[in-house]
C-alpha cells in the first residue's frame, strides 16, 4: 500500500534555525546510528522511518559507517526514500559524514581529501540521491592541515554534492578556525555536532557552546540519553537485549551502583515535572541557549512517540535546572 504522511505532521513539532542560516531542523531529529543496518529487521527500519515522518521529523541523520554493517544504514534509508519518501525529497533534511575507518588502507578515514570525496560519492550511491542537505568532517584530524580538510567540504557544495557542510567533534577553537577557512572559501559552516547530556557537560564548560553562538553555527547534540542511561531502561537491572549487555559502547561496567542513583534521583525531577526521564533529558540539553537539536536513536515506533513528546515542555524553572545541577554535580 502506498505510503501517505499524516497532513497535520507539521503541526506535531517544534522547528528551529540553525545558527544564522536560513535553515531550520526539528528540534529532535533522528539518527540511525544502530538499528537500521543490514542485521536489523528492514520492517521496523522502515516503520520508525515513516512514522518519524508522520510526526514533523525531517531531518534523518546517517554518517558512512552507520550499520552495522558499515554503509548499510545508509542502504536502508536509501530503500525506504526510493519506495516511500521519494515525492518528499524536498521536506527531508538528509545528512552524512566521513571521518571513521571506512574500508582498508591509508585513504580509508579521517580528513584527506581523497577520502573524504570519495566517501561522499559512496553514500550518494547507497542513499539513491544526488546531493545531501548537510555533508560532516566526522572527527578533527591531527595529521591532515584543516585547510585540506574544510576544502574538501567546500568543494562538496561548489560541486552541488552538498547543500551545506558541518563538523563533528570538533571543540571551541577548532570549531573557530574551521568556520574561519570554510569563510574563506566561501562556504558558512552550518552546524557542529557534539556529544551532549546531563551526564557529559564538557562542551557547555568549554565554551563550545558559546562559540558556536558568537559564529552564528548551529548545533545538534549525539547522545542526549548517554547511551540508554537516562531513561528507565538500566534501572531494575540490564536488560538482554541492551547496548550495555553487548557491551557496544555502553559497557556494563560503566553503569555503577553510584551513577544509577544520580539517574534515580533525575527521574523523580522529571515525574515532578510530567514526563518520563528520557523526555526531560532531551528537554533539557534543547533548553534555552544550547542546542538547535537533538539527535535521538531508536529500535521501535513506542520509543520514537516517547521520546518526541519531550519537545511538548522545553521549559525548564530556575529551581528544577537547579536540582539537576546539584544531582549531576
Amino acid at each position: 500500500m502506498a505510503y501517505t504522511p499524516a497532513e497535520n505532521r507539521y503541526q506535531q513539532t517544534v522547528y528551529r534555525r540553525v545558527g544564522r542560516s536560513g535553515l531550520m531542523l526539528p528540534a529532535i531529529s533522528l539518527g540511525l546510528w544502530h538499528n537500521f543496518g543490514g542485521t536489523s529487521v528492514y520492517e521496523n527500519a522502515r516503520a520508525i522511518l515513516l512514522r518519524a515522518f508522520d510526526l514533523g521529523i525531517t531531518h534523518f541523520d546517517l554518517a558512512n559507517n552507520y550499520g552495522p554493517p558499515p554503509g548499510s544504514a545508509e542502504i536502508t534509508f536509501g530503500r525506504v526514500l526510493a519506495n516511500d519518501l521519494r515525492p518528499y525529497r524536498d521536506e527531508i533534511i538528509i545528512s552524512t559524514k566521513a571521518g571513521y575507518r571506512m574500508w582498508p588502507g591509508p585513504y580509508g578515514e579521517f580528513g584527506s581529501r581523497k577520502y573524504l570525496l570519495a566517501s561522499l560519492d559512496q553514500s550518494l550511491k547507497r542513499l539513491g540521491v544526488d546531493y545531501v542537505d548537510i555533508f560532516y568532517s566526522h572527527r578533527y584530524d591531527p595529521d591532515t592541515p584543516l585547510e585540506e580538510t574544510m576544502g574538501a567540504l567546500a568543494s562538496a557544495v561548489h560541486s552541488g554534492k552538498a547543500l551545506y557542510v558541518g563538523i563533528s567533534n570538533y571543540g571551541p577553537e577548532q570549531t573557530r578556525e574551521a568556520a574561519r577557512i570554510l569563510k574563506e572559501m566561501g562556504v558558512h559552516c552550518l552546524i557542529n555536532q557534539p556529544r551532549y547530556s546531563m551526564l557529559d557537560r564538557t562542551h557547555e564548560k568549554n565554551g563550545l557552546f558559546e562559540t558556536l553562538s558568537e559564529l552564528g553555527i548551529g548545533s545538534i547534540v549525539f547522545s542526549p540519553l548517554a547511551q540508554g542511561l537516562l531513561s528507565d531502561r538500566y534501572l531494575n537491572g540490564i536488560p538482554q537485549d541492551s547496548r550495555a549487555a553487548k557491551n557496544v559502547f555502553l559497557k556494563e561496567r560503566d553503569i555503577t551502583p553510584e551513577k544509577l542513583e544520580v539517574v534515580r534521583k533525575l527521574r523523580e525531577i522529571a515525574l515532578s515535572r510530567g514526563q518520563s526521564l528520557s523526555q526531560m533529558a532531551l528537554s533539557w540539553v534543547l533548553r534555552e541557549g544550547f542546542a538547535t537539536s537533538a539527535l535521538i536513536g531508536v529500535s521501535s515506533v513506542e520509543q520514537l512517540e516517547e521520546n518526541l513528546a519531550a519537545v511538548h515542555n522545553l521549559s525548564f524553572t530556575e529551581e528544577e535546572l537547579k536540582l539537576i545541577d546539584e544531582v549531576v554535580s
